[in-house]
């Protein structure tokens, strides 16, 4: 996806959109995948990290309303990442299937930067 398409849909957002937006012009990296993941897991999954975000005292964005905006939204979503270019924060994107409509976004901040990596969350 080209960088100017993913700026128009994280403008206007909420703060974690608006945070990711910023990041993106900051000059991070991002990454748009093709094929889509089912809404309902997703969910499922980022609750659990949610819970374990709280639990270790690590700092995030919009997880809470990410998880609920999926457990809501039913149908397949699209994932993208920006990675700041430090490397501090990692925003998930979720996108609809045509990648045309942001879902919900969240990130989360790492304690230790590095490398751009694509297992991370």
């Amino acid at each position: 996806m080209e960088r100017v398409q993913l700026e128009r849909l994280l403008d206007g957002g909420d703060e974690t959109s608006l945070a990711a937006l910023a990041a993106l012009r900051a000059g991070a990296s991002h990454v748009v995948w093709d094929g889509t993941t089912s809404a309902e897991s997703l969910a499922k999954i980022y609750g659990r990290r949610l819970r374990l975000t709280r639990r270790k005292g690590i700092e995030t964005s919009g997880l809470e309303r990410a998880v609920q905006g999926l457990d809501l939204y039913g149908r397949p979503v699209r994932l993208g990442q920006i990675r700041t270019a430090d490397g501090s924060w990692i925003f998930m994107l979720f996108l609809d299937e045509d990648g045309s409509t942001l879902v919900a976004c969240t990130g989360v901040w790492h304690t230790q930067p590095g490398p751009a990596r694509t297992d991370t969350w």
